[in-house]
């Protein structure tokens, strides 16, 4: 074997390994907590295993505008590529309108971190009427709210490598008064208002609230 070719074989082996170990750095859950809300992310679903943060009747003192969302430099996200020509919205986990209190808690709510493979008429129907009610609710009482997007067998993954849930769970607790609400939203076309889809079983999502 001449020189060349042992340097060729060399170097696509150090391509493969590297290419391999890029890959196996995946993790299933990479926790992050920022000042509005914390994180277990999914590397390899490319979405969060569920998102928790707290409504305390923030004032609205900024507005969105053309913000969008941006990839995080150390966590391996979704990206803009997985919401191209489909019925996919980047759907808020901890929603913009809640921490628009100030620029730097808005941006934070922009992070794909707290964002995932919404279907558009979820995210703009049901979802958004009760994150509003949401809004009403903590002007009296500070709430803590965990979601959890569910992935269960036969979910899809888009061609650009996001998964996309098959549902979630909302979890909502009244801090002071113990009050707890969940909801199960499929993650389709809602057939129903944002009250029907409340679940009287909340054990999926109890320890979060620990």
């Amino acid at each position: 074997m001449n020189k060349i070719n042992l340097k060729v074989q060399l170097l696509t082996l150090l391509l493969i390994i590297g290419f391999n170990s890029t890959f196996a750095q995946l993790n299933d859950s990479v926790y992050v907590k920022t000042s509005i809300f914390e994180v277990s992310y999914n590397e390899n679903l490319e979405g969060p295993n569920w998102v928790k943060y707290h409504a305390t009747n923030r004032p609205t003192n900024v507005n969105r505008g053309h913000m969008n969302f941006y990839k995080e430099k150390e966590i391996h996200t979704s990206d803009s590529f997985d919401y191209v020509k489909n019925v996919w919205d980047k759907g808020h986990m901890a929603p913009a309108a809640l921490f628009s209190d100030n620029m730097e808690n808005l941006k934070q709510t922009f992070s794909y971190l707290n964002c995932s493979l919404q279907n558009q008429y979820l995210n703009r129907g049901a979802w958004r009427f009760l994150e509003s009610e949401i809004r009403k609710w903590d002007d009296s009482e500070n709430l803590t709210i965990v979601i959890i997007p569910i992935y269960e067998n036969g979910y899809e993954v888009l061609p650009t490598g996001g998964s996309v849930p098959t549902s979630y769970h909302k979890h909502i607790k009244w801090d002071v008064s113990g009050k707890k609400e969940c909801y199960f939203f499929p993650n389709v076309r809602p057939d129903k208002g944002w009250k029907e889809y409340i679940n009287k079983n909340c054990s999926l999502i109890e320890q979060k609230l620990r």
